[in-house]
């Protein structure tokens, strides 16, 4: 196995920085990257990790050499990137681990209009080409010119909601000193909103808590605050910024399956009749909604390129995912967390109540949360829950999803490690428990 094959993953590029990703391999990506892209220019943006800033340059260097310009955004979050892709209409590359611990660094790229490159639309292409190594142009060497397009990027974001119908409203932010300490009070400037910005300075050592808002362990310090404060929102921001988790006015979290129906609901006031995409993690509850709202809902695989892949075939107005990842047609496809929490702030408004009330109809399910176990042979243990559970409805678009009308799990493996992760889904609490228990039996079986 090469060092290219440890950090080219599904999605992005991603390793520790410099023992998995160092500058030798940041500017023979870059090179890659434009000689993939065909493009006159390409857009590059960094998160605060103080290895971006060495890592982000030498990228440049390599777009630069094959007679390629460079847009230089500096700082920016991951979606802030992909408006730049969709406004300048040229490809993009950020680099950001997202939630990973501070050793990490990554790449995240997009072709014009932010149309996404994973491992079967040109990653696979560009890790062989930065394997073999591509010449410099035989031209002058590209430009380097620099752009702040966040106050666009902020207007944009604003533009997915009647700012004017926007209550009161006193929110509460963990930034968890990601990006979102640069764009969150950018976009809020002018609301009638109160804004608190927690862990707001820009630290790629993550000095307070990881910013990975999915784990429990770190929506407590906002949980604390938005009580303290009396709040009626709390919001978690990712390192880079483009998922967002939502706690209400009792520092209740509210699940990426919850959020996903409410902000369809807002979706479907505007665009009625939209088709909206769920992936096959998220609740039941959410297909429900979209039909009770008078849209059409599709079922995806998880993942943003199988998402932004579906939208760009129906015409989806909004798709969401449990981990957090929000995709709005009109934000050229792609995820957004800030805009998710601006629309549930402006549903929050229209219907004139807290959280808590707001979120109740969408709570008919109970969920287990992912469990992931070791196995040795992961597709070996599906083979066998999947013959146990021959008699039920099958889907194997991802992993093994199983629906046995009052209770559904869904069974993946994980792509990095011999993990198969469980997800499952019934009426109440003491039935999934039940059901976890009969699952992991099966799994376990000799």
């Amino acid at each position: 196995m090469t060092a290219f094959d440890r950090i080219f993953k599904a999605y992005d590029v991603r390793g520790l920085a410099p023992g998995e990703l160092d500058v030798a391999g940041a500017r023979a990506i870059g090179a890659a990257f434009a000689r993939f892209a065909g493009s006159s220019r390409v857009i590059i943006g960094r998160d605060m990790r103080p290895s971006g800033v060495e890592l982000s340059a030498a990228f440049a260097e390599g777009v630069t050499e094959q007679g390629v310009d460079v847009v230089q955004l500096g700082m920016a979050s991951t979606d802030m990137l992909y408006f730049a892709s969709g406004h300048l209409d040229a490809p993009g590359a950020i680099f950001t681990a997202s939630h990973n611990p501070a050793q990490y660094n990554g790449i995240k790229m997009c072709l014009a209009g932010a149309k996404p490159i994973g491992q079967d639309t040109g990653l696979a292409e560009i890790r062989e080409m930065a394997e073999v190594g591509v010449p410099a142009g035989d031209g002058p060497k590209g430009t380097t010119t620099t752009e702040d397009l966040l106050g666009r990027f902020a207007d944009h974001v604003r533009s997915f909601v009647d700012v004017s119908a926007l209550r009161p409203l006193k929110v509460v932010a963990d930034t968890a000193n990601g990006m979102g300490g640069l764009i969150v009070p950018e976009v809020f400037k002018g609301l009638p909103v109160e804004l608190e910005i927690m862990y707001g300075d820009l630290d790629g050592t993550f000095p307070n808590h990881p910013a990975d808002p999915i784990q429990p362990e770190n929506l407590r310090d906002l949980q604390a605050r938005v009580l303290e404060t009396g709040a009626d929102v709390g919001l978690a921001f990712d390192g880079d910024a483009d998922r967002v988790f939502l706690v209400d006015e009792q520092a209740n979290l509210v699940s990426g399956s919850l959020t996903t129906a409410m902000v369809a609901k807002a979706m479907l006031g505007k665009k009625p009749g939209a088709t909206v995409l769920y992936n096959l993690i998220c609740s039941k509850a959410v297909p429900e909604v979209v039909r009770e709202n008078g849209g059409t809902p599709i079922r995806t695989r998880v993942g943003h390129s199988f998402i932004k892949s579906v939208m760009a075939e129906t015409g989806a107005v909004f798709g969401g995912e449990h981990s957090g990842h929000y995709y709005f047609l009109d934000n050229f496809r792609a995820d957004s967390g800030i805009i998710a929490a601006l629309t549930i702030l402006e549903l929050m408004s229209h219907e004139g109540a807290p959280l808590s009330e707001v979120r109740r109809p969408y709570e008919r399910y109970a969920a287990s949360g992912e469990i992931n176990t070791e196995v040795p042979d992961p597709q070996v243990v599906i083979a066998r829950v999947a013959a146990h559970y021959a008699d039920a409805e099958q889907d194997w678009s991802d992993g093994l999803l199983v629906d046995l009308g009052d209770w559904w799990f869904n069974l993946r493996p994980s792509n990095t490690e011999p993990l198969l992760r469980l997800n499952l889904e019934a009426r109440d609490d003491a039935a999934v428990e039940a059901h976890v228990a009969e699952v992991l039996a099966v799994m376990k079986e000799l």
